[in-house]
């Protein structure tokens, strides 16, 4: 707890010959070793607060200024050790300033009666005209959010839930803005209601009122020019730049959003990168990613997923290039409310179609493609199994998770093979095997409600998904046998069906009786629903293999697991495995036939599947 102290006359004496001025000189309190020699032209207003000023600053590389506070207006303000504020063009008022500071150039900072700051309102995401479903606060993440939207119909779940995260607000909301340490803030115009955890950069922003913007050390956030956000909460490692305009807003970790994008009541969650488009009621999960100005993300729920523009999405053209993001999760309407062609969907979120295809059964064909001609869609099932754009997917995004190991807020599985899309590989075999038994072999084409199949792209189609089988199979096998639990499951608790919230893959029985402790008070604040999240998470190998478990009998045709079992499976899954990179190798040599692709990329794509057989054993 630092000691203040007040005042000495001959201090005083120095200020006022300096041209400093206070209101009430009794009011300025001052850390025990202060000195007051670098002060100029300062007006005290109310109960101000100083501590020591003895170091330089770096305001520009290579370039130091002595710290101290020269050409302002300080009104109920604290300030920590050596910090420079400097030309402030109207006044700071009533905040708490922390060590090590730079702030120049700005009009004003300060906090007014009744600041939120960015906490505590209750947006509407999905149907921009529909009720609140989601509570902005600071802990707030992706599986959090998602449970909020999945049972915003239950007004008991609904009911607790906001009481829990009334309460957390409470307990964190400050009482009057602060600005952290090591916070740089210069050429802004203004800045109300606001925290600005440490190490935060602001610079050239127009406009910041009730927000929060959680900075730290290894993950600092960067607001540059032009920025305008109101009534949000930014996170850890994010940049918010080059006149944007955010609205009732939740920014995760690490996200990137920059070039004029507009949004109003989204959330954007780990990773995201947003430039040039709109978004408005839009939930991006992980991966989210919108480049382009004709882009507008609009009711919709996404991750791991690429806008391309409007109807174009012209980065799937990108498969061995350096330029290639992913594919849309699970399908989205463009501004006008027409369907869009999609390939199926890649990542720990590649189930299906979803909103994308007219028709609800239509979910149980995953990765797959849907082909227009005319009139006439085609759908191509499992297709996206076997190409270079998904292998790139799977190699590519655990290296694009840039958030710092202490500000992982959203838990993300990146298993492309889990439960919860096995579960729906299964219903895609279910289904083609249905059509193929109603209407025989002999037949050119199959119709599924209003989509053609080629009898040839079903007869692969059921290939395809069973070479992802048994390479699911085979790769479980292995790790349980690694960690020792390879026999009987422990618990039949990921047994039933799986679940996505947003990056955590679990069993829905455990969703559900989440929800049911929430309702009953089992769960009691914020930080014991988190720690849930992170419990299910961490058994998410003993949930697997209680799934996968009866899965390997049902296949095999099995009472147990024996030895001679075990390693039929894996010859098996070896065998999927090799098949599964040589068609992606035939793919990726079409790509170079086409002429998309220079010699020395494909040659380096292919050198790194001839090294997957050391992942076998």
């Amino acid at each position: 707890m630092r000691e203040y102290r007040q005042l000495t006359q001959d201090e005083i004496q120095v200020l006022e010959q300096n041209v400093c001025w206070a209101e009430d000189w009794t009011r300025v309190r001052v850390d025990v070793d202060f000195r007051p020699y670098n002060f100029h032209r300062v007006i005290f207003y109310g109960d101000i607060q100083l501590g020591r000023f003895e170091k330089k600053i770096e305001v520009a590389k290579g370039f130091f200024k002595h710290s101290g506070i020269n050409d302002a207006t300080l009104r109920n303000v604290s300030v920590g050790n050596d910090c420079l504020i400097e030309k402030v063009g109207n006044f700071i008022n009533n905040y708490t300033i922390g060590d090590d500071c730079y702030i120049s150039n700005i009009s004003t900072i300060e906090t007014l009666e009744g600041a939120s700051y960015g906490a505590g309102s209750t947006i509407s995401v999905l149907n921009e005209m529909g009720d609140g479903n989601v509570t902005l606060f600071r802990e707030l993440n992706s599986q959090l959010a998602a449970l909020m939207v999945k049972y915003s119909r239950d007004k008991q779940f609904t009911f607790r839930l906001r009481q829990m995260i009334d309460d957390e607000v409470r307990f964190s909301q400050p009482e009057r803005g602060t600005i952290g340490n090591r916070v740089k803030i210069i050429n802004t115009k203004d800045i109300t209601n606001t925290v600005i955890k440490g190490d935060c950069e602001v610079n050239g922003a127009a406009r910041l009122a009730d927000c929060t913007i959680l900075s730290s050390e290894d993950a600092s956030v960067y607001i540059g020019t032009g920025v305008i956000c109101e009534n949000s909460i930014i996170c850890d490692g994010c940049s918010i730049n080059n006149s944007v305009k955010m609205q009732d807003c939740f920014v995760g970790e690490a996200c990137q959003i920059t070039n004029g994008f507009t949004a109003e009541a989204s959330l954007f969650f780990a990773n995201s990168f947003m430039a040039n488009g709109e978004a408005c009621a839009a939930f991006c999960g992980p991966f989210s990613a919108s480049h382009h100005k004709s882009s507008l993300l609009i009711g919709g729920q996404f991750s791991f997923y690429n806008a391309g523009s409007n109807t174009n999405f012209s980065n799937h053209a990108y498969k061995m290039g350096p330029l290639h993001w992913g594919t849309l999760e699970r399908g989205t309407k463009t501004a006008s409310g027409s369907y869009v062609l999609m390939p199926a969907t890649i990542g720990a979120f590649s189930v299906c179609f979803g909103k994308l295809m007219h028709h609800p059964d239509t979910r149980n064909l995953p990765f797959s493609y849907l082909i227009a001609y005319g009139e006439t869609m085609y759908l191509v099932p499992g297709r996206n199994i076997t190409t270079v754009g998904l292998y790139r997917d799977i190699k590519k995004w655990p290296k694009r998770d840039k958030r710092s190991k202490q500000s992982k807020k959203s838990i993300i599985n990146f298993d492309w093979l889990s439960p919860f899309t096995v579960g729906e590989i299964l219903q895609g075999i279910k289904v083609l095997e249905d059509l193929r038994h109603a209407s025989g072999d002999n037949v050119t084409t199959y119709n599924f409600h209003e989509y053609v199949i080629n009898a040839s792209s079903l007869q692969k189609g059921l290939k395809y998904y069973d070479i992802a089988l048994r390479i699911y199979m085979g790769a479980v096998l292995k790790r349980a046998m690694k960690e020792g639990f390879f026999g009987m499951p422990k618990s039949e608790v990921g047994a039933g069906p799986w679940s996505d919230l947003s990056g955590l893959l679990l069993p829905l029985s455990e969703e559900l009786r989440l929800v049911d402790d929430i309702k009953s008070g089992g769960v009691e604040n914020i930080q014991q629903l988190l720690s849930r999240f992170d419990d299910i998470n961490a058994n998410y190998s003993d949930y697997r293999w209680a799934w996968s478990y009866q899965l390997i009998l049902d296949y095999y045709h099995l009472d147990e697991l024996t030895t001679e079992a075990c390693e039929r499976i894996r010859e098996d899954y070896v065998r999927a495995r090799r098949a599964w990179i040589a068609e992606i190798r035939k793919d990726a040599e079409r790509e170079f036939q086409q002429g998309d692709v220079e010699q020395e990329v494909l040659d380096d794509f292919l050198d790194k599947l001839d090294h997957e057989i050391d992942y076998e054993n």
